[in-house]
């Protein structure tokens, strides 16, 4: 298969689309394009897929990206089986390239790849003025409604088929678990690995690191929204904490092995209660016990396999009380980290599931083949029968 798949939002190497979802597709034989904003996360596309930059859909005016985007998507469309598409604001660049591509006789199978609860996420975007996160909502919903009726879609969550009126597959955010024992937690080095912002503990995070110094460092691997840069600049000058900045997937994974704990400081927002935060799989796949809010389901995950603590939300003292407490017991920090390995080993293991994922658009293409023939089929039988009148 040719697949386009594009994204205006998300960074490049965003670990779904990049490492996971592209991987999945060339493990499998498929030839990738990856549409995305290289030059303005100031990296390039990686040498095994065919990259096309795009402006960065970010803030207010998102106008120059889907403008980008909508040109992209007549031009390449036609030539993809399948267009994988990343964000909900590329759904405002389809009404009149679908029309396009149905009068050239040439339809990809357009998937919208569905990672968050889009209505509920307006609630946390600043620059949003408050009074249209309502209208904005609804116009949300209603747009599902037609990507469901127009699109294939993915969910990245169970959950989130409760918002459409068809069950879809889902593509869970897991990770590749090495069949490898990882190496044991160490007791002087706590982990943070995402993104970064105020509703994700961003600032909770500085705090906690400032109550554990000095006897336990505190490493921030991500890329931080405007509002909190300023603070994370200035811990890592002060030496609270050790702000990397955003590091490639692979990287990033790299430095979580042997870390006393893993942290996931999320607020209780909308957005978050029926979504499982990507870094808690990724510490329980490499060996660190979990430190973690209780949004609900990474609260499942602890609770169900021992694999860490939770602590409450916006209560940083108790969350560094909590790393003191794994230091302090090297039987539980042990143990903790055992439970999470194996269990995303035996349960949340991307290797087990890409191929999954793979076959699905893989069956995508071969309906919209056979449904092609058939029509053209039906259309000839018809020609003949006009003739033969």
């Amino acid at each position: 298969m040719r697949i386009l798949v594009v994204t205006v939002v998300h960074h490049p190497e965003d670990a779904r689309i990049l490492h996971r979802e592209i991987a999945a597709l060339r493990e499998h034989g498929h030839r990738v394009v990856h549409a995305a904003p290289f030059a303005a996360h100031q990296v390039t596309p990686r040498p095994y897929v065919e990259g096309v930059d795009l402006p960065r859909a970010a803030g207010r005016d998102r106008r120059a990206a889907l403008r980008a985007a909508r040109a992209l998507l007549a031009e390449r469309g036609p030539r993809a089986d399948v267009v994988l598409l990343h964000d909900p604001e590329l759904l405002l660049a389809l009404p009149g390239t679908l029309r396009r591509w149905r009068r050239a006789g040439r339809s990809p199978v357009t998937v919208w790849d569905v990672h968050e609860d889009t209505a509920a996420a307006l609630e946390m975007k600043r620059w949003l003025p408050r009074p249209l996160r309502p209208p904005l909502r609804l116009a949300v919903r209603a747009a599902e409604r037609l990507a469901e009726r127009h699109l294939r879609l993915l969910l990245a969550e169970d959950a989130y088929q409760r918002r459409f009126r068809r069950p879809h597959p889902v593509v869970a955010n897991l990770t590749a678990v090495s069949p490898e024992r990882p190496e044991p937690p160490g007791d002087d080095r706590v982990v943070y690995l995402g993104h970064l912002s105020r509703a994700r503990g961003a600032l909770d995070l500085i705090e906690t690191a400032r109550l554990l110094a000095p006897d336990v460092h505190v490493e921030v691997i991500g890329a931080a929204d405007p509002e909190v840069r300023g603070a994370l600049t200035e811990a890592d000058r002060d030496g609270v904490l050790r702000w990397h900045g955003y590091l490639p997937n692979d990287r990033a994974l790299d430095r979580l092995s042997g870390a006393l704990a893993g942290l996931s400081l999320l607020h209780d927002q909308p957005n978050y209660r029926h979504s499982r935060p990507t870094k808690v799989v990724e510490y329980m796949a490499h060996g660190v016990p979990l430190v973690t809010t209780p949004t609900p389901l990474a609260a499942d995950l602890v609770e169900r396999y021992g694999c860490g603590l939770v602590v409450p939300y916006e209560d940083p003292a108790t969350a560094a009380d909590a790393v003191r407490r794994l230091r302090s017991d090297p039987q539980t920090r042990l143990r903790a980290a055992a439970r999470g390995w194996e269990a995303a080993l035996a349960d949340l293991n991307w290797a087990d599931r890409a191929a999954e994922f793979v076959m699905c658009l893989e069956a995508w293409v071969k309906e919209a083949s056979g449904s092609a023939a058939d029509a053209d089929t039906a259309a000839t039988v018809a020609g003949g029968a006009a003739r033969t009148a």
